[in-house]
């Protein structure tokens, strides 16, 4: 068809028109669609055919071999919605004069704030995302008076873009409703990569930032901030599976244990082999082009993780990509880390927590989160000053005047892996908020032994994440590090003063961070807004910059994480008892505990220090590992507490009991001895991913100092009782069998099982036996006949 210029120039006329006017645009384009059906220039059901066979055409014109089925349903959407409205520009340039064009925008600018008469209904539950967006941006424009007749559709507009695009969680949705904006949403889709939700963790980031920056004092708001983000959708994790052949993996929740396992390193290898589209090839080379050589992490955001009573915290993998070298090598990096979290999501230890959440069934896609590294170089290193977790409800208390609903933070420098992981050799900085200067030990010896040692940072010389000595990093020249440290002077620690400070007396201790900076008041102050938000405690991850060190200094704190904090389920308040006899009392603690109880305990699983240390390979570790698994099975039905050296769960042997979650979930409470006598730290798991495992799950963690006087702790009960482990598994080595030890308290005093009660506000922790009720009463009828006397009746 040949059309007149004059057509032409119109069709160009009205596109430029349009663009003065994007808020109205849609509007405009529906009024002109009424006229060319009015008018009888063309049909609805021809205008759609036609959308239709044209969006078509320009897939395969892209390349799409099967358009249908290869595009996800978002993007054919968008391609649909842009090239009916380049077809009624088309129609109406071509059919009606310019003039009318421009009455029909005066009217509509006149009619602007008024929009009943040309108000368009449908069901966004059917809609395309860019129909949603335009008639919300349309309501959140209009005068108030006006807004206020639609406040019910722009909040019914705002969910289903919530529930389509961030998470479906209703819990999550109830309140993230109430805080997104629509702009907020839009930029949510500029950087989403592909179809489906962002997952849990950035929905859990997104919707705390959005909180401080609306109800936080100006000052304190202005402190946060979130990093440069990348949100890779659930379905992309889909279509890998389709794409590589890798679909038969799906049913691997369906398998044993030991099936998952054993089929875990083939899984591994082949989703490693795995590649991508090309329109999420071209959408992860954008990412690398504007990182340039900026570090990267890529962290796994899946739909189940980060909600209320399932954090799944460090179920799946996070890599930090240093991003070094040819852009070849940074895709390849790049993409292998998106691979190996994808193939994180079928690691059996996450399968068998999704099975103990009842979780099993629901579907497990998951999102990719990339984000830039926060921090900055210093020489060959990359690291932020300093990062960690912080929670709104101080759950340890190690001095009576900590207030528990002030929060609590896990301080370290650098990079915050060391505040997350059970790391055994190294310690973070302890901090209430609510005395942050308090450290939980006022011996300046125990301050730099419970101090941290290490440090995790990206080595941008070598291309790689790595720890190296606080020592080696520590420069007397670098501005933060007077807040960051104290130098041990004759065994008193004192502010750095001086350029000629040596290192290696330097201690990490974040005093002059805590006491001359802002950031305890910030982060109290923040915490406590989620708090009462979410209506339920918090806990986030974040990074911290000193600003302006050498004048008057102050911090920027980057958003990284926020979910609810997981805790132990309120139980009943029971008292120590009052008149408790010392020969009754297997073992006491009055540092950092918990409030709750274990009641009815007739087992416990114990792992003798002697033996633990004495195993003479990693294979035995593992083989003891894998036995209190089965034990932990076959307990089940029983109450037990398990009872080790060091920290349970850390991912250094030499310090510890290396257990996950799916080995000890049976077991009520885990209680970590520590001293001089078992070579293992003072230092609480409270904060870590294993932490966050063991609140769900209702186990309580407890620490047993066996250095401290008021210590309690019955050797016997321990190491003199028989051992009843091989009633519940088959073990052959003598190493393994020296090191672990299945005790029936019954064994020990006959006719008894033990209490352990834990107080909070008090400090205080006892675990006593206690007879069983049936022979009390029993023994009671016996005296009662013996003499003739009636029994006592409750």
């Amino acid at each position: 068809m040949t059309l007149p210029k004059i057509s032409v120039d119109n069709v160009l006329r009205i596109f430029l028109a349009l663009n003065q006017y994007p808020i109205l645009s849609k509007r405009i384009r529906s009024r002109m669609r009424k006229e060319l059906y009015a008018r009888g220039i063309i049909t609805k059901e021809n205008l759609d055919a036609e959308t239709r066979k044209k969006g078509i055409e320009s897939q395969v014109r892209e390349g799409l071999h099967n358009p249908l089925e290869e595009e996800p349903s978002d993007i054919w959407e968008t391609r649909l919605l842009r090239i009916r409205d380049s077809l009624t520009d088309f129609y109406y340039a071509h059919n009606l004069p310019y003039e009318e064009f421009e009455n029909l925008v005066r009217q509509l600018l006149a009619e602007h704030g008024s929009p009943d008469s040309d108000f368009v209904w449908f069901n966004p539950e059917l809609a395309p995302q860019e129909m949603l967006f335009e008639q919300a941006e349309m309501i959140e424009s209009m005068p108030p008076e006006e807004r206020k007749k639609y406040e019910a559709r722009l909040k019914e507009l705002k969910v289903v873009l919530i529930r389509t695009m961030i998470s479906d969680q209703l819990k999550y949705i109830k309140i993230a409703r109430k805080w997104f904006t629509v702009a907020d949403l839009k930029d949510i889709r500029a950087r989403k990569i592909g179809g489906g939700k962002v997952g849990g963790k950035a929905a859990g980031m997104l919707l705390a930032m959005r909180i401080i920056k609306e109800t936080a004092p100006a000052d304190v708001a202005a402190r946060f901030r979130l990093p440069v983000s990348f949100y890779l959708g659930s379905d992309v994790f889909y279509n890998f599976l389709t794409y590589n052949d890798l679909v038969h993996w799906n049913d691997q929740k369906y398998k044993t244990d030991e099936e998952m396992r054993a089929d875990y390193p083939n899984l591994c290898a082949e989703f490693q082999q795995g590649q991508f589209p090309a329109e999420i090839m071209e959408s992860l080379e954008r990412i690398l082009q504007e990182a340039g050589n900026k570090p990267l992490i890529v962290r796994s955001s899946s739909l189940l993780e980060d909600n209320f009573g399932t954090s799944f915290a460090g179920k799946y993998e996070s890599i930090f990509l240093p991003n070094q070298g040819s852009h070849d090598e940074k895709y390849s990096a790049l993409t292998r880390a998106i691979t190996t979290i994808y193939a994180s999501v079928l690691n059996p230890d996450a399968l068998m927590y999704r099975h103990l959440k009842e979780l099993a069934d629901y579907d497990e896609r998951i999102g990719i989160l990339i984000q830039f590294v926060e921090g900055e170089r210093a020489g060959r290193y990359y690291f932020p000053h300093a990062a960690g977790v912080a929670f709104s409800r101080n759950i340890y208390r190690w001095s009576p005047q900590i207030k528990q609903e002030d929060g609590f933070v896990r301080l370290v420098f650098g990079l915050g892996t060391r505040a997350v992981d059970m790391v055994g050799d190294d310690y973070p900085r302890l901090v209430a908020l609510s005395h942050p200067r308090l450290h939980s030990s006022s011996d300046v010896r125990n301050i730099k032994r419970y101090s941290q040692q290490k440090v995790d940072l990206i080595d941008i010389e070598s291309n790689s994440f790595t720890t190296v000595f606080v020592r080696d990093v520590f420069d007397a020249d670098y501005p933060p590090l007077r807040f960051i440290a104290q130098v041990d002077e004759d065994g008193d620690l004192m502010p750095i003063r001086s350029r000629l400070a040596d290192p290696a007396k330097m201690v990490v201790t974040f005093d002059g961070l805590l006491s001359r900076i802002p950031f305890a008041i910030s982060m109290r102050t923040a915490l406590k807004l989620l708090e009462t938000y979410y209506k339920s405690p918090v806990d986030t991850e974040f990074a911290l910059e000193i600003i302006n060190p050498d004048g008057q200094p102050d911090v920027q704190i980057t958003l990284l994480q926020c979910r609810p904090q997981s805790h132990i389920q309120d139980g009943a308040e029971l008292q120590i008892p009052t008149d408790l006899d010392e020969k009754d009392i297997i073992f006491s603690t009055q540092t950092m505990v918990p409030q709750g109880a274990v009641q009815e305990i007739r087992y416990v699983l114990f792992v003798p220090s002697e033996g633990y240390f004495s195993l003479e390979s990693q294979a035995e570790r593992t083989l003891l590992e894998r036995t209190i698994g089965q034990l932990n099975a076959a307990l089940k039905d029983e109450v037990f507490i398990a009872v080790g050296p060091g920290r349970w769960g850390t991912s250094t042997p030499d310090l510890g009991v290396h257990v996950t979650y799916s080995d000890i979930y049976n077991t009520h409470a885990l209680v970590e001895l520590a001293g001089e006598s078992v070579g293992a730290s003072r230092e609480p798991s409270f904060g870590t991913h294993f932490f966050q495992d063991l609140m769900e799950a209702d186990i309580y963690p407890l620490g047993i100092f066996l250095d401290d006087k008021n210590t309690i702790f019955k050797r016997e009960f321990f190491y003199d009782t028989p051992s009843h482990l091989n009633e519940f598994v088959s073990v052959d080595n003598p190493h393994v069998i020296n090191a672990l030890r299945l005790i029936a308290v019954s064994d020990y005093r006959p006719n008894h099982y033990l209490d352990l009660i834990m107080d909070a506000h008090k400090s205080y922790a006892v675990a006593f036996l206690v007879e069983e009720e049936a022979e009390v009463e029993a023994v009671e009828e016996k005296e009662a006949m013996v003499s003739g006397l009636p029994p006592v009746m409750e």
